[in-house]
């Protein structure tokens, strides 16, 4: 059966057509949302009353975060969960993925399945197992202190524990994603290095610090990028652990959760819009420091 003349599509826009879902799904539920949040973050408005019941306010809704206690707390938080963990993620993870990758051969992939088990299972259920795990009468990690005569910790209900439980979900969690990163980047390493340091007489830890460590910081990089772009945004783990309350005192609320609060809890859409493009340009700041302190450095002429 043979198209219509009228039908058929010419050779020059068949690419684009093919492409154009991409576009329009990327148009609905990207670009659409950005922009309507940074809309939003000049307005007053209530969602139960309507689009019409939107007010425009100007720079207000910034004010008011730059002066919320609550915000600059949740951003705190949020600031000690990015390096609490993503710093010990690293430095973990890098030595980590060495071990595997010369002391492994046949179970490598078995180990880096191990490790990357985590990062692939259910927020939900990890917060329950971790939930278990913490609790003050019943949990295994009290059990195993009260084995060396540790009382039992509140673990989630004490504000000077949260923060750290909250912490070691999120360390345990992703730091099988950096192995991954690192096993791959060490799998590029040309192998004549390692023997013609041999030859010279260079032993594993200088090997290491000379081959391993330079070859790898272009994705040392990409994970510390990662890592702050991510850390930045921790929502899932303490928004489950706390039943999105931030947990005693605010401990484990970061800023996601807070804007999630704002939005949903307080009815500030607002706000929240504005407080979210606050910790966007935190991300960026950030992220400009990182690629900084990552930039090869000029020599001098």
């Amino acid at each position: 059966m043979k198209w219509p003349e009228a039908l058929r599509l010419s050779p020059r826009w068949a690419p684009y057509v093919f492409i154009s879902p991409f576009f329009v799904l990327f148009g609905v539920f990207g670009v659409f949302p950005l922009l309507f949040s940074l809309y939003l973050a000049f307005q007053s408005w209530e969602p139960t009353s309507g689009i019409a019941a939107m007010q425009f306010v100007g720079f207000d809704n910034f004010v008011f975060a730059f002066g919320d206690e609550w915000f600059w707390k949740s951003l705190k938080n949020t600031l000690w969960l990015a390096v609490a963990t993503g710093v010990p993620q690293h430095l973990v993870a890098i030595p980590l993925a060495v071990f595997i990758h010369t002391s492994f051969k046949k179970l490598r992939d078995g180990m880096v399945g191990a490790y990357f088990l985590p990062y692939i299972t259910s927020t939900v259920a990890i917060a329950i197992m971790f939930s278990s795990l913490f609790s003050r009468d019943y949990g295994l990690v009290n059990s195993a202190l009260g084995l060396v005569g540790v009382p039992p910790i509140d673990w989630l209900n004490r504000p000077e524990w949260l923060k750290p439980a909250v912490g070691l979900i999120i360390f345990w969690r992703y730091l099988g994603f950096n192995v991954v990163l690192y096993l791959a980047a060490l799998q590029t390493i040309p192998k004549d290095l390692y023997e013609a340091a041999t030859m010279d007489g260079a032993g594993r830890l200088q090997q290491f610090f000379h081959i391993t460590l330079p070859s790898l910081k272009p994705m040392i990089y990409f994970g510390v990028m990662l890592s702050v772009i991510g850390g930045l945004q921790i929502f899932e783990e303490p928004f489950i652990l706390t039943n999105g309350k931030g947990g005693a005192d605010q401990a484990a609320m970061t800023s996601a959760v807070y804007l999630y609060r704002m939005a949903f809890d307080f009815n500030d859409f607002g706000g929240s819009s504005a407080m979210s493009w606050i910790l966007f340009a935190v991300v960026a700041l950030l992220t400009w420091l990182t690629n900084r302190a990552f930039a090869p450095k000029k020599r001098a002429a």
